[in-house]
């Protein structure tokens, strides 16, 4: 308690720490992509074993503790300052608690690698939401990048190639579509947010705070009877908890300060890619011409507008 009391009355900067070189960063880049991607195919493994909410919940539990555990004892850990709370629950609530309900139950329809592709279309979201509600200027790389992006998405969803009777397969496309979408809007307003506090030191708060809905959901909508404990489920949420979620959020957070900012948001467009070849090799699922070319589509669309933002965005806190 007189720990928790101190935090909150002398609320410290956060501490300068050595960056990486570069290229320790572009390895830790390398793995973090590689974490991130592996991570779809084993999510759709781990479904198999726990209801989705629970394993939402679960993996924001995880995550919260390691990431307070690495706080801890780089001595950095700190309760959110008052100026921080508005952005700590926009991320907590719509980052973290719909982002992962909704891909978690989109996975459950939806194949892994399309799952990552979709989920992954945040950025073309933020652009058209900036324009309209926040009077953004829509450049002209910003367009041919949203264009391309939209492009992708609607190769995706080909007449040809989908199967529009499939009402489970409609409703998990277009909750990975809703995943983005909230990151979307969590993006925008962490955008214009003035940090007290460093990204990381929020992170585990943000955690717990997206972990109280989702909660509620799991008790009131999951069968908690239903979740089956096995080995694979273990190292499934092991790889979760610290890997996918802890280090990831900490190796990101070191590779923007290590990096350029067009370097690390380009690098972040290889997540999808590896999800979905990482899909097709530990799943065996097919990789379709119409869903490489939308893959393609995408990655473009992204690529343009990464480049357009990283251009003119300041360097994120650590």
């Amino acid at each position: 308690m007189l720990a928790i009391k101190k935090m909150a009355r002398r609320p410290e900067p956060v501490r300068a720490h050595k960056a990486p070189g570069p290229r320790a960063a572009l390895a830790l880049m390398a793995v973090m992509v590689l974490v991130w991607g592996l991570n779809w195919p084993i999510m759709k493994v781990a479904l198999a074993y726990i209801p989705p909410l629970s394993f939402a919940l679960a993996r924001l539990l995880l995550g919260a503790f390691f990431l307070f555990a690495i706080l801890a004892a780089s001595r950095r850990l700190a309760l959110p300052a008052r100026g921080d709370w508005p952005v700590v629950l926009s991320v907590g609530l719509l980052q973290l608690a719909a982002f992962l309900v909704c891909v978690n139950l989109g996975l459950t329809r939806v194949e892994a690698g399309r799952s990552a592709v979709l989920s992954y279309t945040t950025l073309i979201w933020v652009t058209p939401i900036a324009v309209i509600a926040l009077g953004e200027r829509l450049t002209a790389g910003k367009a041919i990048g949203l264009a391309c992006g939209l492009a992708g998405v609607a190769v995706l969803f080909n007449p040809l190639d989908f199967d529009w009777s499939d009402g489970p397969a409609l409703v998990g496309n277009g909750l990975l579509l809703a995943a983005a979408l909230a990151w979307a809007i969590s993006i925008l307003h962490v955008r214009r947010h003035a940090f007290v506090r460093s990204t990381l030191q929020l992170a585990p708060w943000q955690m717990l705070v997206g972990a109280v809905p989702v909660a509620i959901l799991v008790l009131l909508f999951e069968d908690t009877g239903a979740i089956r404990p096995a080995p694979t489920l273990w190292l499934a949420l092991a790889y979760n908890g610290p890997l996918a979620t802890a280090f990831a959020f900490w190796a990101w957070i070191t590779v923007n300060r290590a990096l350029p900012a067009v370097t690390t948001a380009m690098a972040s467009l290889a997540v999808p890619v590896a999800g979905t070849i990482a899909a097709a090799f530990a799943l065996g699922e097919r990789i379709t011409p119409t869903g490489a070319g939308g893959l393609a589509l995408i990655v473009a669309g992204l690529a343009v507008i990464s480049l357009e933002t990283a251009r003119k965005a300041p360097p994120p806190g650590a």
